[in-house]
C-alpha cells in the first residue's frame, strides 16, 4: 500500500509473479440499494496470478472499510474511466474507448467477480438513413416553442452550463449515476475543447432553457492510425423528462447524422450505452453492435 488520500487507496504488488496495481475508492461512489460499495479501478497486472494478489488485496481493504460489495474496473464513479471490452467483434478502437488486454475480465472472474452490467456500441454505416418519424417529431417540437442549434464556440463555458444542467437532471435516474460537482464536469470537457467541433453538438432550446443535446466528435482514432476521418463518435445523447419532449432524443440523433453527413461522414458510432438505456432503443433504429463491454463486482463477505 502506496499511499493514501481523501477517498481513494493506491494499491501496488511487486512479486515474482509480476507488477499488479489497483486504486480503491469507498466514499463519493456509485450507490446499490442495500449495499455499501466500493470501487476497484487503475487496474494492472502482468499475469494472472499477479491479478489475483492485487484484486483480494484491494477487496481486503474494501472490506476493512465497511463496504459489502467491489465493482469495477471504474475509476471513482461513471464518469470517468470504467469498464471492460468483453467482446471486441472486428472494429478498430474509436477515440475516447476504454481498451484493455483481451486476459483481463477473466482474470477478474477467476477472482471471484461476475458480470453486474452490460454496454453496447453500435454503428450505422449509412447516415442518409432517416426514421420517418421524425418529422411528426420535428412538427411537435416546434408547436412547443422547442428550437435545435449547433454549440457556440465563442461562449463554450455558458455552453457547457446548459449541457451540465441538463446532465444532472437527465442522467440522475442512470444505472449507478453519481452526482458531480460542476466544476469537475467542467474540467472534463475542457479537456476535450480543442477537439469539439461545434457543428457536431447541438441543443434543443425552449424559452432560453436548454432541454436536450446531443454531444459527438470526429473518430481522432481513424487520424492516429492514418486514415481519413470518416466516423462520427456519439458520445452523449440527454434530453430533460418531460411528456412534451417525447421523441426530441430522436429527433436530436437525426438530426447530428444529418449535419454529419453534409460535412462529410460517412457513418456514425453510438458510443458505450447501458444495456437499458433509451438511447439503446434509438441507436437500435439506425445501427448494429459492434462491441460489448461488462462491468464487473463481488461480494464482499462480513
Amino acid at each position: 500500500m502506496n499511499s493514501e488520500s481523501d477517498d481513494s487507496l493506491v494499491l501496488k504488488e511487486d512479486g515474482p509473479d509480476g507488477i499488479a496495481e489497483a486504486l480503491i475508492w469507498w466514499t463519493h461512489v456509485p450507490a446499490l440499494p442495500g449495499e455499501r460499495v466500493g470501487v476497484i479501478g487503475g487496474f494492472t497486472a502482468a499475469s494472472g496470478v499477479a491479478a489475483g494478489r492485487i484484486l483480494s488485496l484491494a477487496g481486503a481493504a474494501l472490506k476493512e472499510r465497511g463496504c459489502s460489495v467491489a465493482i469495477g474496473p471504474m475509476d471513482g464513479n461513471t464518469w470517468r474511466r470504467y469498464r471492460f471490452v468483453t467482446e471486441p467483434g472486428t472494429e478498430p478502437p474509436f477515440f475516447l474507448e476504454p481498451a484493455n488486454p483481451p486476459e483481463w475480465p477473466g482474470w477478474w472472474q477467476a477472482s471471484g467477480f461476475e458480470p453486474l452490467a452490460e454496454y453496447y456500441s453500435s454503428a450505422t454505416d449509412d447516415l442518409a438513413t432517416r426514421d420517418p418519424r421524425l418529422d411528426g417529431a420535428e412538427r411537435r417540437m416546434a408547436a412547443a416553442g422547442i428550437t435545435i442549434r449547433a454549440l457556440d464556440p465563442a461562449h463554450f463555458e455558458e455552453e457547457l452550463a446548459r449541457i451540465y444542467d441538463v446532465s444532472v437532471v437527465s442522467f440522475q435516474d442512470n444505472y449507478l449515476y453519481t452526482p458531480l460537482p460542476r466544476e469537475a464536469f467542467f474540467a472534463q470537457y475542457r479537456a476535450i475543447q480543442a477537439r469539439v467541433n461545434p457543428r457536431l453538438v447541438l441543443l434543443a432550446e425552449q424559452a432560453g432553457r436548454a432541454v436536450g443535446y446531443v454531444f459527438a466528435m470526429p473518430d481522432f482514432a481513424q487520424a492516429q492510425r492514418g486514415e481519413p476521418i470518416t466516423t462520427l463518435i456519439v458520445k452523449t445523447l440527454a434530453v430533460l423528462p418531460a411528456r412534451a419532449n417525447a421523441g426530441l432524443g430522436a429527433l436530436l440523433l437525426g438530426k447530428v447524422h444529418e449535419q454529419a453527413l453534409s460535412m462529410g461522414f460517412t457513418r456514425a458510432i453510438h458510443a458505450l450505452m447501458h444495456e437499458t438505456n433509451k438511447s439503446r432503443n434509438l441507436s437500435a433504429r439506425y445501427a448494429r453492435t459492434i462491441r460489448r463491454y461488462t462491468l464487473f463486482s463481488k461480494r464482499l463477505d462480513p
